[in-house]
């Protein structure tokens, strides 16, 4: 998580020289780390957070350690546990294997948990979608729909988030599709999708 924040401040490091380190500390591999860090990435990846470039996620996370990794990643961001890692990882391991029809759950029950939000700006959120003009500003198609308040629906995305640190300003901020906005948290190609962003929208700023 230390190289991740340099990574988003453009802060220089050698990843070679944290897995040196920790393979000194606890008498294994280099690669053996590199591997375990590519695991973290996995997670960051099913948070929808970015990860450390070079670093791409590997799946081979086992049951018990996806909500562990979820769960140092809440507490480094000061952020609740939600378990959306540790849930997308179980939908994963299902679909990799065939199985009977699931029964279900006729009553699902209430989760209970304190929600963390962060104070945003109404009027920069109403200045990105006045200025989109009912397109989404990464694929430029119309809003998908309008909405019951007769609004063309478009999804406001701050491209360094705010759990990364980023600011909610219109420098960091657009309008998107629902498809967009997945894609750019979720997407194998999410950062070329942002990097295009970037250049295609003189407002915007990188932080």
């Amino acid at each position: 998580m230390e190289m991740r924040s340099k990574a988003l401040n453009g802060t220089h490091f050698v990843k070679k020289h944290y897995y040196t380190a920790l393979a000194n500390q606890f008498g294994r591999t280099d690669k053996a780390f590199e591997y375990r860090m590519q695991n973290i990435s996995y997670i960051c990846c099913l948070m929808g957070r970015t990860w450390v470039p070079g670093l791409k996620p590997a799946k081979n996370v086992g049951p018990q350690n996806a909500p562990i990794l979820e769960r140092l990643i809440c507490e480094w961001e000061g952020q609740p546990y939600t378990g959306r890692a540790e849930f997308e990882h179980k939908v994963m391991a299902y679909q990799a294997k065939p199985a009977a029809l699931p029964a279900g759950t006729q009553e699902p029950k209430l989760r209970y948990g304190a929600a963390t939000h962060f104070a945003r700006d109404p009027q920069v959120k109403a200045w990105v979608l006045r200025a989109a003009a009912s397109l989404c500003e990464c694929c430029d198609k119309p809003a998908p729909f309008i909405t019951a308040m007769g609004e063309p629906f478009l999804e406001v995305h701050h491209l360094r988030t705010l759990a990364d640190g980023g600011s909610d300003t219109i420098s960091n901020t657009v309008a998107l599709c629902p498809n967009c906005h997945r894609a750019l948290h979720y997407g194998a190609d999410k950062l070329e999708r942002r990097e295009a962003i970037y250049h295609k929208l003189p407002r915007l700023v990188r932080e």
